[in-house]
């Protein structure tokens, strides 16, 4: 399955639909490159400050691997948007209709992962979970500021 961009999904809070941007892509290890790659891209193209887009990209790269490595999900939906000036939020929605939630672990000091959701609580000004109106799922948001 290919990842293919949307503009149909309408959760992110944005005035004008040209300052968000919409990607679904298999529940895939790959999938993260291409979010990482396409959110990028979009938000490029918004001409944000370098190092906003660089937490934008760490924080969505976080989210989709855990919702590849942690929910029953065969596709994950990816959004970004411009909210105001300098904030953006971006959202993470599964199908994972377990009602499972995501992982609650803390990692000991020589585990090579378990702190993705420590580096989305360091980074983002606000972040949480919601039972996705689009999907049914899970969907996890975090919001930055420049």
């Amino acid at each position: 399955m290919s990842p293919h961009a949307t503009s149909s999904p309408q959760l992110l809070d944005v005035a004008d639909p040209e300052q968000s941007h919409w990607i679904e892509l298999p529940s895939h290890r790959s999938s993260v490159r291409v979010a990482r790659r396409s959110l990028n891209a979009r938000m490029t193209g918004w001409l944000l400050p370098g190092e906003l887009c660089a937490d934008a990209v760490l924080l969505v790269s976080e989210l989709v691997t855990n919702a590849v490595r942690h929910t029953l999900s065969a596709r994950v939906l990816c959004g970004v948007g411009l909210v105001s000036e300098g904030c953006l939020r971006l959202e993470v929605h599964d199908h994972d209709y377990s009602g499972r939630g995501l992982p609650r672990c803390a990692p000991g000091p020589d585990d090579e992962g378990g702190r993705g959701l420590l580096l989305v609580d360091q980074l983002a000004d606000t972040w949480g979970v919601d039972r996705s109106r689009l999907t049914g799922g899970n969907a996890v948001w975090a919001t930055l500021t420049a």
